[in-house]
């Protein structure tokens, strides 16, 4: 069981990968944009960070990189609808600043879950 940190400003997709992550045993904070799952972040002994790319506040790729600069060996998982453009793209990037691996809206909870155990042991 991992203590997983969900930032994502889209309530139903944080409460889809909660109830997954939760019927695998995780442990589970919620945060709604990178200020707030920073915040989060903060001594709380997360173990893994899934996040959003395109939120308000504090986009994801600008929140890895404030998670990486806190933390250089956090684990990550950047998800992405890509909003107007292809979200190849950001999560391209993603991968580049530090996410371990990187998921396209939508997937499924299996597809998830496979991220976050590739994430947890690499």
């Amino acid at each position: 069981m991992a203590k997983i940190l969900v930032i994502d400003d889209d309530e139903l997709v944080r409460a889809t990968i909660k109830a997954a992550l939760e019927l695998a045993a995780h442990e589970v904070i919620l945060a709604k944009n990178g200020e707030e799952g920073i915040a989060r972040f903060e001594g709380s002994g997360i173990d893994l960070v899934v996040t959003d790319i395109i939120m308000p506040e504090k986009e994801g790729i600008e929140t890895i990189i404030e998670l990486r600069q806190r933390d250089p060996k956090i684990k990550i998982v950047a998800i992405s609808g890509g909003g107007r453009t292809s979200n190849a793209i950001f999560l391209d990037v993603a991968k580049k600043f530090g996410a371990i691996d990187v998921l396209a809206k939508p997937f499924a909870p299996r597809q998830l879950l496979a991220a976050v155990q590739k994430a947890l042991v690499g």
